[in-house]
């Protein structure tokens, strides 16, 4: 089969690596392509990804280039990890909103909203070249953010797309080694929108059938689930399940906000990690996945990425969480709105599993945010500084009026280079 990265030259590409010659018997890949428009660096990255596979015994055969047509050409699937504008983009998403009192963060508020405005043209772009020069039945899986409203862009025009996250994930892998037992007997009733995801159930498979242990857990190691999310134990005890991180920007905004305005930002941070790591990958004596790497983000995508892929590829109809649309599994949704929950996948789709009622407050906060999120969409693809602003006004995490307008100003001037309709 023929896997193409697009985004190939990030320096995260061999996190996926790594996990994709670790789990080559799930997935075997005859080709993988890295698609990048930087050559410097895409050269290193694949030069590294080269070396990996070769001390790993993986007979696959990488190509980096800067062609996309030629990346895309033939492929079986294609994965979206782009950065329009890259960590310079991120560090201002994560700091103009503070002009307003209003957190920054790349992928939610008005930081996030950003990151679609700039996002979602070019994703529109690759999905085009892949629908008319990969193979007919080819999957695109997107791990772009914001993947919620990335994704609806893609099935809205009609891809064969479904968005993919880590949080699931790592909630399945951090409450497996909390119960002592395997991540594979661990189902996850995981419901909401990307980055606005709450555990409502931890189902352990046993001889006996299936026990949900979210409540043990809650009772018994309470702190440790707080500590975990960095929200207040209180707050999950009267919520009975487990919000992700994503959650505090809403349940903790001004805690947030103030350590935010003290500390460097994630995209400073990231910045070094990745000057440490291109020099490793220029180093020709190293194979192996540098230590560095686990500091650079998103643990755990490469093992839900071949998992999904393979499932995808070979009809396993195993359940794993993903985005993709609601068709009335929220009631109080639109049906092609992008929701995230645990789904049966097949090659021919994928079907997303009941879910339970929400209480009012989560199924509230999901609306709201789901709002905002169609009015994004909206923007990102007519442009327009009035679609802008009804967009920001909507958010949950901004609302009033004049903060709005200010905040729209502060995007357009910081992002207008990426805007073609803003120039």
């Amino acid at each position: 089969m023929k896997l193409t990265v697009i985004g190939g030259g990030s320096t995260y590409t061999p996190e996926l690596i790594d996990g994709f010659a670790r789990l080559r018997d799930v997935l075997p890949i005859d080709e993988l392509w890295l698609v990048d428009r930087d050559p410097e660096r895409l050269a290193l990255v694949a030069g590294m990804s080269q070396r990996m596979f070769a001390a790993a015994g993986h007979p696959g055969r990488i190509v980096p280039t800067t062609d996309l047509i030629a990346g895309v050409s033939d492929a079986d699937t294609v994965l979206l990890q782009l950065r329009v504008g890259g960590q310079a983009a991120r560090h201002g998403d994560e700091t103009f909103p503070h002009e307003c009192g209003c957190i920054g963060q790349e992928t939610t508020g008005p930081g996030g909203f950003a990151k679609a405005l700039r996002t979602v043209p070019v994703v529109l772009e690759v999905a085009d070249a892949v629908r008319r020069h990969a193979k007919p039945d080819a999957w695109i899986i997107d791990f772009t953010n914001p993947v919620g409203i990335v994704t609806r862009a893609l099935l809205n025009e009609g891809h064969r797309a479904v968005g993919l996250c880590n949080v699931a994930i790592g909630f399945q892998r951090r409450f497996a080694a909390m119960l002592g037992v395997d991540h594979r007997d661990v189902a996850l009733d995981h419901v909401g929108l990307n980055h606005l995801s709450w555990e409502r159930g931890v189902r352990v498979r046993s001889a006996s059938g299936q026990l949900d242990r979210l409540p043990e857990l809650i009772a018994t190691r309470l702190d440790e689930l707080a500590d975990d999310v960095h929200l207040p134990a209180s707050l999950i005890g009267m919520l009975g399940s487990v919000p992700s991180y994503y959650l505090r920007y809403f349940y903790a905004h001004d805690v947030v906000l103030g350590e935010q305005r003290v500390e460097p930002t994630r995209a400073q941070a990231v910045l070094e990690v990745e000057r440490s790591l291109l020099e490793l990958y220029a180093d020709p004596t190293v194979t192996g996945k540098p230590a560095q790497l686990e500091q650079r983000g998103g643990a755990f995508y490469s093992e839900a990425a071949v998992e999904l892929i393979a499932s995808l590829l070979s009809d396993r109809g195993d359940a794993q969480v993903v985005n993709i649309a609601n068709n009335g599994t929220l009631p109080f949704l639109p049906d092609d709105h992008v929701i995230e929950v645990p789904a049966t996948v097949r090659s021919s789709g994928l079907v997303a599993l009941p879910v339970a009622p929400l209480p009012d407050d989560i199924a509230g906060l999901i609306a709201n945010v789901a709002g905002y999120e169609r009015l994004a969409l909206d923007a990102a693809i007519h442009g327009g500084r009035e679609r802008v602003l009804r967009a920001m006004m909507a958010h949950p995490l901004v609302l009033q009026y004049d903060r709005a307008e200010k905040l729209t100003d502060l995007l357009l001037a910081g992002n207008r280079e990426h805007l073609a309709w803003a120039r």
